[in-house]
Protein backbone atom coordinates (compact mmCIF):
# COMPACT_ATOMS: atom_id res chain seq x y z
CA UNK A 1 0.00 0.00 0.00
CA UNK A 2 1.22 3.35 -0.94
CA UNK A 3 2.18 5.76 2.06
CA UNK A 4 3.05 9.47 2.54
CA UNK A 5 5.73 10.88 4.43
CA UNK A 6 4.41 13.78 7.12
CA UNK A 7 6.93 15.64 8.56
CA UNK A 8 6.38 17.42 11.80
CA UNK A 9 8.26 19.79 13.52
CA UNK A 10 8.89 19.61 17.71
CA UNK A 11 10.13 22.66 20.04
CA UNK A 12 11.31 22.44 23.67
CA UNK A 13 10.87 20.35 26.17
CA UNK A 14 8.84 18.09 23.96
CA UNK A 15 11.47 17.70 20.87
CA UNK A 16 13.67 16.57 24.44
CA UNK A 17 11.23 14.10 25.43
CA UNK A 18 10.60 12.47 22.15
CA UNK A 19 14.75 12.78 20.87
CA UNK A 20 14.12 14.37 18.01
CA UNK A 21 13.12 18.21 16.73
CA UNK A 22 11.83 16.52 13.40
CA UNK A 23 9.67 13.58 13.02
CA UNK A 24 8.63 11.35 9.43
CA UNK A 25 5.81 9.77 9.93
CA UNK A 26 4.29 7.46 7.68
CA UNK A 27 0.73 7.63 7.16
CA UNK A 28 -1.67 6.26 4.20
CA UNK A 29 -3.35 9.30 4.03
CA UNK A 30 -2.51 12.87 2.55
CA UNK A 31 -4.85 14.68 4.77
CA UNK A 32 -5.52 14.53 8.38
CA UNK A 33 -7.30 16.19 10.93
CA UNK A 34 -5.02 18.24 13.59
CA UNK A 35 -6.65 15.98 16.61
CA UNK A 36 -5.95 12.83 14.42
CA UNK A 37 -2.25 13.67 14.04
CA UNK A 38 -2.02 14.28 17.77
CA UNK A 39 -3.66 10.58 18.34
CA UNK A 40 -1.44 8.63 16.26
CA UNK A 41 1.68 10.64 17.65
CA UNK A 42 0.72 9.54 20.97
CA UNK A 43 -0.19 5.68 19.76
CA UNK A 44 3.44 6.00 18.43
CA UNK A 45 5.08 7.87 21.61
CA UNK A 46 2.50 6.27 24.57
CA UNK A 47 4.83 7.64 27.41
CA UNK A 48 3.98 11.04 26.19
CA UNK A 49 0.61 10.76 25.54
CA UNK A 50 -0.08 13.37 28.48
CA UNK A 51 1.64 16.06 27.53
CA UNK A 52 0.71 15.53 23.98
CA UNK A 53 -3.44 15.94 24.37
CA UNK A 54 -2.42 19.53 25.40
CA UNK A 55 -0.23 20.35 22.41
CA UNK A 56 -1.62 22.47 19.33
CA UNK A 57 -0.77 21.70 16.07
CA UNK A 58 0.73 24.56 13.66
CA UNK A 59 -0.66 24.51 10.45
CA UNK A 60 1.89 26.77 8.09
CA UNK A 61 2.80 28.68 11.35
CA UNK A 62 -0.77 29.57 12.52
CA UNK A 63 -2.72 27.32 15.16
CA UNK A 64 -4.93 24.69 13.80
CA UNK A 65 -7.96 23.46 15.91
CA UNK A 66 -8.59 19.95 16.62
CA UNK A 67 -11.02 19.82 13.95
CA UNK A 68 -9.04 21.07 11.35
CA UNK A 69 -8.15 19.52 8.68
CA UNK A 70 -4.28 19.91 7.38
CA UNK A 71 -2.81 18.47 4.66
CA UNK A 72 0.72 17.05 3.95
CA UNK A 73 1.90 19.55 1.88
CA UNK A 74 1.96 21.75 4.98
CA UNK A 75 4.05 23.37 7.22
CA UNK A 76 3.52 21.12 10.47
CA UNK A 77 4.73 21.36 13.90
CA UNK A 78 3.94 20.33 17.38
CA UNK A 79 3.56 22.97 19.85
CA UNK A 80 3.65 22.36 23.33
CA UNK A 81 2.01 25.08 26.22
CA UNK A 82 3.99 28.91 25.85
CA UNK A 83 6.08 30.50 28.31
CA UNK A 84 3.24 31.56 30.24
CA UNK A 85 5.58 30.06 32.86
CA UNK A 86 3.77 22.70 32.64
CA UNK A 87 6.53 20.50 31.71
CA UNK A 88 6.53 19.75 28.66
CA UNK A 89 18.10 25.83 23.53
CA UNK A 90 18.67 28.81 21.15
CA UNK A 91 17.28 28.36 17.98
CA UNK A 92 19.80 28.63 14.99
CA UNK A 93 17.55 30.29 12.81
CA UNK A 94 16.99 33.63 14.90
CA UNK A 95 17.64 37.29 13.08
CA UNK A 96 19.89 40.08 14.16
CA UNK A 97 17.86 42.84 14.99
CA UNK A 98 17.04 45.31 12.93
CA UNK A 99 16.25 49.29 13.21
CA UNK A 100 12.98 49.88 11.74
CA UNK A 101 11.60 46.08 12.76
CA UNK A 102 8.75 46.51 15.22
CA UNK A 103 8.76 43.08 16.33
CA UNK A 104 11.71 40.90 16.55
CA UNK A 105 12.98 37.60 17.77
CA UNK A 106 16.78 38.37 18.89
CA UNK A 107 19.73 36.37 20.41
CA UNK A 108 21.15 40.08 20.57
CA UNK A 109 20.62 41.93 24.11
CA UNK A 110 18.19 44.08 23.98
CA UNK A 111 17.76 48.13 24.29
CA UNK A 112 15.02 49.44 26.02
CA UNK A 113 15.60 52.51 24.07
CA UNK A 114 15.67 51.37 20.81
CA UNK A 115 12.17 49.75 21.35
CA UNK A 116 10.88 52.73 22.34
CA UNK A 117 12.01 54.64 19.74
CA UNK A 118 9.95 52.43 17.27
CA UNK A 119 6.35 53.77 18.95
CA UNK A 120 7.46 57.45 19.29
CA UNK A 121 5.11 59.65 17.44
CA UNK A 122 4.23 63.36 17.37
CA UNK A 123 0.39 63.48 18.64
CA UNK A 124 1.27 61.20 20.88
CA UNK A 125 1.38 62.29 24.84
CA UNK A 126 1.99 58.64 26.36
CA UNK A 127 5.29 56.04 25.84
CA UNK A 128 6.20 53.66 27.90
CA UNK A 129 7.99 50.34 28.05
CA UNK A 130 7.45 46.88 30.22
CA UNK A 131 10.68 45.12 30.34
CA UNK A 132 10.67 41.37 31.69
CA UNK A 133 14.31 40.39 33.29
CA UNK A 134 15.50 36.97 34.63
CA UNK A 135 15.34 37.40 38.39
CA UNK A 136 17.44 34.93 40.85
CA UNK A 137 15.19 33.42 42.83
CA UNK A 138 11.55 31.90 42.58
CA UNK A 139 9.86 30.23 45.30
CA UNK A 140 13.18 29.58 47.33
CA UNK A 141 14.81 27.92 43.99
CA UNK A 142 17.76 30.06 42.54
CA UNK A 143 17.71 30.25 38.98
CA UNK A 144 21.30 30.48 37.07
CA UNK A 145 20.18 31.42 33.81
CA UNK A 146 16.93 31.18 31.54
CA UNK A 147 17.61 29.30 27.68
CA UNK A 148 14.49 31.01 25.04
CA UNK A 149 13.64 29.04 22.11
CA UNK A 150 11.13 29.87 19.70
CA UNK A 151 9.66 28.81 16.38
CA UNK A 152 10.97 32.22 14.95
CA UNK A 153 8.59 32.93 11.88
CA UNK A 154 5.61 31.66 13.84
CA UNK A 155 6.41 33.96 16.69
CA UNK A 156 7.25 37.17 14.93
CA UNK A 157 4.13 36.75 12.78
CA UNK A 158 2.12 35.83 16.04
CA UNK A 159 4.03 39.28 17.97
CA UNK A 160 2.70 41.53 14.70
CA UNK A 161 -0.95 39.99 15.18
CA UNK A 162 -0.60 41.49 19.09
CA UNK A 163 0.04 44.78 17.31
CA UNK A 164 -3.08 44.34 15.65
CA UNK A 165 -5.04 43.44 18.02
CA UNK A 166 -3.95 46.58 19.77
CA UNK A 167 -4.71 48.72 17.26
CA UNK A 168 -8.03 47.57 16.85
CA UNK A 169 -8.82 48.13 20.50
CA UNK A 170 -6.89 51.06 21.49
CA UNK A 171 -7.06 52.95 17.89
CA UNK A 172 -3.91 54.90 17.00
CA UNK A 173 -1.94 53.32 19.14
CA UNK A 174 1.46 52.07 18.34
CA UNK A 175 3.60 48.72 19.80
CA UNK A 176 6.94 47.02 19.54
CA UNK A 177 8.10 44.16 21.16
CA UNK A 178 11.57 42.39 20.83
CA UNK A 179 11.86 38.78 23.01
CA UNK A 180 15.08 37.44 22.95
CA UNK A 181 15.98 33.81 22.50
CA UNK A 182 18.94 32.08 23.79
CA UNK A 183 20.46 31.93 26.67
CA UNK A 184 19.60 34.99 28.80
CA UNK A 185 21.10 36.06 32.23
CA UNK A 186 20.62 37.24 35.94
CA UNK A 187 19.46 40.51 35.87
CA UNK A 188 19.19 40.69 31.53
CA UNK A 189 16.32 41.64 29.45
CA UNK A 190 13.83 38.80 27.91
CA UNK A 191 11.31 40.82 26.54
CA UNK A 192 10.68 44.84 25.89
CA UNK A 193 7.47 46.11 24.81
CA UNK A 194 6.74 49.62 24.21
CA UNK A 195 3.33 51.70 23.53
CA UNK A 196 2.38 55.29 22.51
CA UNK A 197 -0.44 56.84 22.46
CA UNK A 198 -2.50 59.68 22.85
CA UNK A 199 -3.69 59.64 26.44
CA UNK A 200 -1.73 57.07 29.05
CA UNK A 201 -4.64 55.27 30.22
CA UNK A 202 -4.53 53.87 26.72
CA UNK A 203 -0.96 53.14 27.04
CA UNK A 204 -1.16 51.16 30.09
CA UNK A 205 -4.13 48.99 29.31
CA UNK A 206 -2.39 48.05 25.92
CA UNK A 207 0.71 46.97 27.39
CA UNK A 208 -0.55 44.63 29.98
CA UNK A 209 -2.66 43.01 27.21
CA UNK A 210 0.35 43.27 24.93
CA UNK A 211 2.30 40.67 27.60
CA UNK A 212 -0.87 38.78 28.69
CA UNK A 213 -1.59 37.52 24.96
CA UNK A 214 1.96 36.93 24.57
CA UNK A 215 2.45 34.52 27.33
CA UNK A 216 -0.78 33.04 26.32
CA UNK A 217 -0.07 32.89 22.44
CA UNK A 218 3.48 33.51 21.15
CA UNK A 219 5.17 29.87 20.48
CA UNK A 220 8.18 31.12 22.46
CA UNK A 221 9.66 28.78 25.84
CA UNK A 222 12.14 28.99 28.58
CA UNK A 223 14.29 26.57 30.14
CA UNK A 224 14.86 27.36 33.57
CA UNK A 225 18.57 25.97 34.70
CA UNK A 226 18.97 25.87 38.46
CA UNK A 227 21.89 24.70 40.66
CA UNK A 228 20.81 21.35 40.59
CA UNK A 229 18.60 20.61 36.98
CA UNK A 230 16.90 22.41 34.49
CA UNK A 231 13.17 22.44 33.83
CA UNK A 232 10.89 23.53 30.68
CA UNK A 233 8.21 26.42 31.77
CA UNK A 234 4.79 26.89 29.95
CA UNK A 235 2.12 27.93 30.22
CA UNK A 236 0.49 27.68 34.13
CA UNK A 237 -2.82 29.48 34.43
CA UNK A 238 -5.73 26.12 33.50
CA UNK A 239 -6.47 24.92 29.98
CA UNK A 240 -3.87 26.22 27.07
CA UNK A 241 -5.80 27.81 24.50
CA UNK A 242 -3.55 30.14 22.31
CA UNK A 243 -6.67 30.85 19.92
CA UNK A 244 -8.96 32.36 22.51
CA UNK A 245 -9.11 35.28 23.67
CA UNK A 246 -7.98 36.76 27.06
CA UNK A 247 -11.61 36.65 28.28
CA UNK A 248 -11.65 32.97 27.65
CA UNK A 249 -14.61 33.44 25.34
CA UNK A 250 -12.80 32.50 21.79
CA UNK A 251 -12.20 35.10 19.30
CA UNK A 252 -9.70 34.05 16.38
CA UNK A 253 -10.55 31.92 12.91
CA UNK A 254 -10.08 28.46 12.39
Amino acid sequence: MLTYTWTISLFAGLAERVGTRSLQMNWDETELLASQIKQRLAVRFPEHSAVLSVCFVAQNQAYAHDDTTVFLSDELALLPPVSGGSDVTASDDAELPIDNERFLITEAPILVERVLSKVYHPDHGAAIAFVGTTREWTAGTRTLTLEYEAYVPMAKAALAQIGEEISAKWPGTLCAISHRIGTVGIGEISVAIAVSSSHRSDAYESSRYAIERLKQKVPIWKKEVYEDGTEWKGHQLGPWDPTASLDGSGGESK
